[in-house]
């Protein structure tokens, strides 16, 4: 009797202990497979991490593209691309779990749906540029043409214009010096004797030119005797950076016909007239316009 109550309390005692065995056996299983699972949801969250940034390097890359293919900088693509970068920067620093995953994936997917309608708004833009550089292109080539015709008519009409202020210049013919005895009755007796000679005489025409307007003109006589000096009044006038002596002033007034015109040269000092070759000059101005020589013996 009692060796059959000891065997009922040992296998008792084996149930209870199988019973507890198993529990923890199964409690153990339990708590393995629900570390592996959420190990596992780490691993696929922080995946999907790495994917939305990996997207949206990928959508930042696609702005750098179209903004540095565009020749003309495009503020709304400049903005666009400064948001996903903000996006990229806050997902670093964010907790990995699926309501923050599941908000920035919400916030790439408008991003992309923005990015698709900046592109293609932007592709619209380059045709259009392309056009208007196009049209600008073939208005600078008609321009230049344009400015080459006006440049050829500018140098046509320049060298016209210089032809005439060349040409529209008074000229003497005829130029000639000589010694004259002045009697006291005003006659002139034309003399080669330098030392009867009383004074110079120089005559000359004034030559007609339809290019020159009629009106009150003056040249500038300079006779130079055989010492090189400058006879009569040997006064200076400057033209810029050029000064000439002359001997006189001879005023006229031009009325568009040949002018026959004559002035006297005195000597100056108490001595007589020199011997020898005498030069005379009639200068426009500054312009030399006719000269010619004679001798006093």
């Amino acid at each position: 009797m009692a060796n059959n109550t000891a065997n009922t309390g040992l296998k008792v005692a084996l149930g209870i202990a199988l019973a507890l065995f198993i529990g923890t056996a199964i409690y153990t299983s339990t708590l393995y497979k629900g570390k592996q699972q959420s190990d596992q949801s780490k691993l696929e969250l922080t995946q999907e991490k790495k994917d939305i940034l990996s997207d949206l390097n990928a959508l930042t890359a696609k702005y750098d593209v179209a903004l540095s293919e565009s020749t003309v900088t495009n503020q709304n693509l400049i903005e666009a691309r400064e948001r996903i970068q903000g996006l990229i920067d806050s997902l670093k620093v964010s907790d990995t779990n699926v309501k923050s995953l599941w908000k920035y994936k919400k916030k790439y997917l408008a991003l992309q749906n923005e990015m698709d309608v900046l592109l293609s708004e932007n592709d619209r833009l380059k045709v259009e540029n392309m056009q208007l550089a196009t049209t600008l292109d073939s208005t600078n080539v008609r321009y230049e043409e344009s400015k080459l015709f006006n440049d050829s008519l500018l140098v046509q009409n320049t060298a016209l214009a210089e032809v005439v202020e060349s040409a529209a210049i008074l000229s003497t013919a005829g130029l000639k010096g000589f010694g004259v005895i002045e009697r006291n009755n005003g006659k002139l007796i034309p003399t080669e004797r330098a030392r009867r000679s009383d004074k110079i005489r120089v005559c000359f025409t004034v030559a007609k030119n339809r290019l020159v307007q009629p009106g009150n003109k003056e040249f500038f006589v300079q006779v130079i005797d055989p010492k090189n000096n400058i006879l009569g009044a040997n006064e200076q006038v400057v033209f810029g950076e050029q000064t000439l002596n002359y001997s006189t002033i001879s005023k006229f007034n031009y009325e568009n016909g040949n002018l026959d015109i004559c002035e006297f040269v005195e000597n100056t000092s108490d001595d007589k007239f020199e011997k020898g070759r005498y030069q005379v000059n009639v200068f426009n101005a500054n312009e030399l316009v006719s000269s010619s020589e004679f001798t006093l013996k």
